[in-house]
């Protein structure tokens, strides 16, 4: 699998001199095409910042992330939207649907970012429906949707950029057991049938199933890196 986020010697910093807190600090990190990456540590651990920062929503402090090769920390900040939708999909746990559009139109709202319009945007948004399972719940609102398809319909919306890396806030922290499982089972699929990379953050232990490696932070730092797969060799 190849290095398709590199990142190294990342700081964000708040404040200044002795009161200055590191909510990340000095991470080293590569996120690999084809995997399934969890971030986990306990509340305040620099999880979301490290996300945030990685899908160039956040500016780090110093340090260096380089999407696809390119570097992005030093970019003016009228560049960074262009990033974001060209190479990412992002999740979030609060779902984030328009209300007053249907699952179709919430979808074709994405897909209008890429000036993919009309009867393609149309076919398009429908093809993710049908991926994600939800294609009879084309034109309910968001109101007439469990948690669970919420978060599927949030997941098409993330695949309609086409983007190589999905990067998910708590995902499936609001889900039901078999709904959380659904979606964990979507989101394996990006890695391993579409060869995207996922990055989640959670505390969803469910999660830890379907993770091809876990890197845990504390105080902002990784405290340790486990590589799932190489386990499950050992345990087969």
């Amino acid at each position: 699998m190849s290095v398709i986020l590199q990142i190294r010697d990342l700081y964000k910093t708040y404040g200044e001199g002795a009161s200055a807190v590191h909510a990340v600090n000095g991470v080293t990190l590569d996120v690999k095409r084809g995997e399934l990456l969890v971030l986990m540590g306990p509340s305040g651990s620099g999880k979301t910042t490290l996300l945030s920062m990685m899908g160039c929503i956040l500016r780090a402090s110093t340090g260096s992330i380089c999407v696809e090769g390119m570097e992005t920390t030093g970019l003016a900040e009228s560049h960074l939207p262009k990033v974001r939708l060209e190479h990412f999909g992002f999740i979030f746990q609060g779902f984030n649907l328009f209300p007053a559009l249907t699952s179709l139109e919430n979808v074709e709202i994405a897909l209008d970012l890429k000036k993919i319009r009309g009867s393609r945007a149309r076919q398009r948004a429908l093809e993710l429906l049908t991926q994600v399972g939800l294609t009879d719940k084309a034109h309910e609102f968001p109101e007439n949707l469990s948690g669970g398809q919420k978060q599927r319909i949030a997941i098409a919306r993330a695949l309609a950029g086409d983007p190589h890396i999905v990067l998910a806030d708590e995902p499936t922290a609001a889900l039901d057991s078999a709904s959380g499982r659904k979606v964990l089972e979507i989101l394996h699929e990006l890695t391993r049938e579409q060869n995207r990379a996922v990055v989640v953050v959670t505390h969803d232990p469910r999660v830890l199933d379907y993770a091809d490696r876990i890197v845990k932070l504390e105080d902002g730092r990784v405290a340790e890196e486990i590589v799932c797969s190489a386990m499950k060799e050992v345990v087969s």
